[in-house]
């Protein structure tokens, strides 16, 4: 019989530098690549254009910035730069065991390449880490989510040089020795494998004008990012011992649409490179061999050198985690399209969708779980996690999100199913707890936060903040969970039976 100790989950909320703090020109920080995704009205149910940047697109990002023009969201954020202590008191309101929040790379080093970094921007960091620890959460930090300073893709290329390895371990070092002891838990990167599926978000890979990207700049951007995040881990465990390193996919929980054997081949195939890759390299420590097919046969040249795979097997995160927002159907068949994270796939029947067609399913939550414990062996962390809706403000402030209470029971009923299952899940964080940009569609109204900011997707508003019914259920929530636990011993089936 399984004798292991019942983990205490810890549930908590996240925001992403790039999509949170706004000031994109303030304290000396430089442009960075989310800084130049323009706002695209929405006319369809994917919209793909704002992620899809080409050097036409960057050069009148720039030329913009010059002039502070154009309506490019990330510059904006939710301006959590100048609200900074009023929104950690809110989650110290709220209730939080942990906090998820990254750190802007060009904020500290503004082109990326500096031998010393920005004092303004670490004297920022250093209040979000004192607000943090004395709000009494625990830290989780991402590294890198989603924005890398311009300069490192105009002048290397972005992650196709290798170059950019040493220069990210130079910046994740100022992190370590500065700020170390106050890390709990940490990522080297935000959704690896989105490198893959999303390239200028994932390895700051510029479109062609004309034609796909070059997937073997793409898979060489990946590599790179995977010897980084491992050197990362071997700089840490020197630095900041305490701290937990993780790896991080965004899942997409994968179903044949039929049975036949076909629909089921591609199912795990596709899973294999577009989910399980990242996770094998960065947990589990080996480059896998279907890999090296895959390459052979798109004629895809990526050079993984001896060393590297050293690096790997001695350099393995400590925890796995992923983002799930929905799950995704394959087929060998033509079929019905909808949106997905990032991503586009053919819909569920047996599912219902928001309104930016994202499938609802809170059993693919426990399946993503028990999948990831399964393969990995190693403790699991929901760690993005939410539901993107417009919210109405009533005549008297209230906002009654019942869609997102229901989404969030229905998810957080499946992750301690999982844990009855055996699975050894270190907690949830619910993505945008406070309502930022959208990575997805760069839009402030598509909004996942338990707190409301009084912003639209041209920028007005005063920006004030206000709490959704969600706010006061999910802090009932967390209450009653430890409560539970307390009372239990952590027991799984006497906790499901309350």
């Amino acid at each position: 019989m399984n004798q292991r100790k019942r983990r205490e989950l810890l549930w908590g909320g996240a925001t992403a530098s790039s999509q949170y703090e706004g000031a994109w020109n303030v304290g000396g920080k430089g442009l960075d690549t989310q800084d130049c995704r323009p706002y695209v009205p929405r006319t369809e149910v994917a919209t793909t254009a704002t992620r899809l940047l080409t050097p036409s697109t960057i050069a009148r990002a720039k030329a913009d910035a010059l002039t502070d023009s154009g309506n490019y969201p990330f510059r904006r954020g939710s301006r959590g730069y100048e609200h900074l202590e009023e929104d950690i008191a809110l989650l110290k309101e709220l209730g939080l065991d942990i906090y998820r929040f990254s750190i802007s790379w060009a904020r500290l080093f503004p082109n990326g390449d500096e031998a010393e970094p920005n004092p303004e921007g670490l004297a920022y960091y250093d209040r979000v880490f004192a607000a943090v620890k004395a709000a009494g959460m625990k830290t989780f930090l991402t590294l890198t989510h989603y924005a890398m300073p311009l300069h490192l893709v105009e002048a290397y290329g972005g992650w196709t040089d290798r170059t950019l390895i040493d220069l990210y371990v130079r910046y994740a070092r100022v992190v370590f020795e500065r700020w170390g002891d106050q890390i709990d838990y940490y990522l080297p990167f935000n959704e690896i494998n989105a490198g893959y599926f999303s390239p200028w978000n994932g390895v700051g890979l510029p479109k062609p004008e004309d034609g796909p990207y070059d997937q073997s700049l793409v898979f060489t951007s990946l590599h790179h990012q995977f010897v980084a995040s491992a050197r990362v881990i071997q700089m840490q465990r020197e630095v900041a011992p305490a701290a937990q390193s993780g790896c991080m996919v965004a899942y997409f929980c994968y179903y044949p649409f039929t049975c036949s054997p076909e629909d089921n081949l591609k199912c795990t195939l596709d899973e294999n490179v577009n989910q399980w890759y990242a996770v094998d390299v960065l947990a589990r420590g080996y480059h896998p061999e279907y890999m090296d097919r895959f390459w052979a046969e798109h004629g895809v040249p990526v050079d993984v050198l001896d060393e590297d795979r050293v690096l790997f097997a001695q350099n393995t995160c400590d925890f796995v985690s992923f983002s799930y927002y929905t799950s995704s159907v394959v087929t060998t068949q033509e079929g019905e399209q909808t949106a997905g994270n990032l991503v586009v796939t053919t819909r569920n029947p047996y599912l219902k969708s928001s309104e930016w067609g994202w499938q609802i399913d809170p059993v693919g939550l426990r399946d993503a779980l028990n999948r990831t414990w399964d393969r990995c062996r190693k403790p699991v962390m929901v760690c993005e996690c939410g539901f993107g809706a417009r919210d109405l403000v009533e005549e008297d402030g209230s906002i009654h999100d019942a869609y997102r209470i229901a989404y969030l029971r229905d998810h957080f009923e499946q992750i301690e199913e999982a844990v009855a299952d055996g699975v050894d899940c270190l907690g949830f964080i619910l993505w945008g707890v406070i309502d930022i940009v959208s990575a997805g569609s760069c839009e402030m109204g598509k909004r996942y936060g338990c707190v409301y900011v009084d912003a639209d997707d041209e920028g007005n508003g005063t920006y004030a903040r206000s709490k959704k019914d969600s706010f006061a259920w999910y802090h009932d929530f967390i209450e009653d969970y430890h409560r539970r636990f307390s009372e239990t011993g952590g027991d799984p089936a006497a906790m499901l039976a309350r």
